[in-house]
């Protein structure tokens, strides 16, 4: 694999960290700006966004942009949006920087896939893609805990101003190993690519999505203090459970991946089924320790193995619609997934200053998820699923955010 590639794989670690790490960073966040944890939380709902905003919009109008530039030009407005946040003496002022990171987030993830496989020989695209998202995860598993514990010791806004260096040697990476002959897709008019709203059995797997990682974000947001309040956890035991969750996510993606590989569809439905029960059961094991950790980390591993599922078949429809579209089908479903991390977090912060309290969280969240199996049961329908209706992919390859 090419040098280049770990270029891609630098920036999606960089992404992936300040993405997530503010899960960790709530309580300190809260305390230090005098507001409430769900005010605090409304720093993943703008960010998400950021990102759900960005990823259409800003890939259908830069699709002609030269590849190497744009994302140049991206790991600077990323490294910018973290400073800001770092340098942000209020609410308001972090809120608009995460904003702006955000922005810059949607079109990598929308744009990189395809610059990883632009890189390396056509038997060797699916790896490459395979390659760059483990920045991702690896992010999950490390860099958001390692996140946490800085700015418990030194500061929220020491974890940003650190991911703002990630950030620019990312940039680096880029400027000095990506080449500079990136070859632009194929891509249709602005009009025509944002026709494909218009199409139902994409509009079902997009309202899917955001059911879905409404459920998710509703609890994962609030992990924090629903570990250190209901469970009783430390803040350096909520770190490791945050490295937890991580290394699940991990081997959840990697999981569902093979999973998803022939018939996506069929199995996004049976690990939403799956991943409403576990949320039903941490209802209950979220105020015991050992019970709260086993049942952690099955729901980490469940909300993110249904992620290449989604991706894939949304990929797959879309190619069968009009291959032209695929790059943004692709960033509308990332959107997708944004916005239901926006719902997620907005509504988990109504729950949990409501009479419902902290300890709704899990089976409110349940109910989203519930909403995304109708959906996908509606799909099925559209599809006629039935053996052999979709083409064997390396789903694991194509994760999003």
């Amino acid at each position: 694999m090419p040098l280049a590639l770990w270029a891609l794989t630098i920036s999606a670690f960089a992404i992936g960290t300040t993405e997530f790490v503010i899960v960790g960073l709530l309580p300190t966040v809260a305390k230090d700006l005098s507001i409430s944890i769900p005010s605090a939380g409304l720093l993943v709902s703008f960010y998400a966004i950021g990102v759900a905003i960005g990823a259409p919009v800003l890939t259908a109008l830069t699709n002609r942009f030269p590849r190497k530039p744009l994302l140049i030009y991206l790991m600077l407005l990323f490294a910018a949006g973290n400073l800001l946040a770092g340098i942000s003496p209020g609410f308001i002022p972090l809120v608009m920087a995460r904003m702006v990171t955000g922005f810059a987030h949607g079109v990598f993830f929308a744009v990189g896939a395809t610059i990883a496989a632009a890189i390396v020989p056509a038997d060797k695209r699916a790896s490459a893609i395979a390659i760059m998202f483990a920045g991702l995860t690896v992010a999950m598993a490390i860099g958001v805990p390692l996140g946490t514990m800085i700015g418990q010791h030194f500061g929220w806004r020491a974890t940003f101003l650190s991911v703002a260096g990630l950030g620019l040697t990312g940039l680096l990476a880029n400027l000095f190993l990506l080449p500079g002959n990136i070859k632009n897709e194929a891509a249709a008019p602005i009009k025509q690519q944002f026709g494909i709203l218009g199409n139902k059995k994409l509009l079902l797997a997009f309202f899917t999505t955001v059911f879905n990682y409404a459920g998710v974000f509703l609890v994962f947001t609030y992990l924090s203090p629903l570990l250190m309040e209901l469970t009783g956890m430390s803040q350096n035991m909520v770190s490791v459970m945050l490295l937890i969750y991580g290394i699940a996510i991990a081997v959840g993606n990697i999981a569902g991946g093979k999973l998803s590989n022939k018939l996506p569809l069929k199995a996004l439905l049976w690990m939403l089924v799956l991943q409403v029960g576990v949320l039903l059961i941490f209802s209950f094991t979220v105020h015991h320790t050992i019970p709260a950790v086993v049942t952690l980390f099955v729901i980490g591993a469940l909300s993110f193995a249904t992620v290449p599922a989604s991706q894939l078949f949304v990929v797959q429809t879309a190619e069968r619609i009009n291959p032209s579209m695929m790059n943004v089908a692709s960033a509308f479903n990332i959107a997708s997934f944004n916005a239901g991390a926006a719902l997620g977090a907005y509504v988990g912060g109504w729950v949990v200053s409501s009479t419902l309290g902290l300890g709704a969280a899990p089976w409110v969240g349940a109910l989203f998820v519930l909403a995304a199996i109708g959906l996908v049961m509606l799909s099925a329908r559209e599809e006629k699923l039935t053996e052999g209706t979709f083409t064997p992919m390396e789903s694991n390859a194509v994760i999003f955010h």
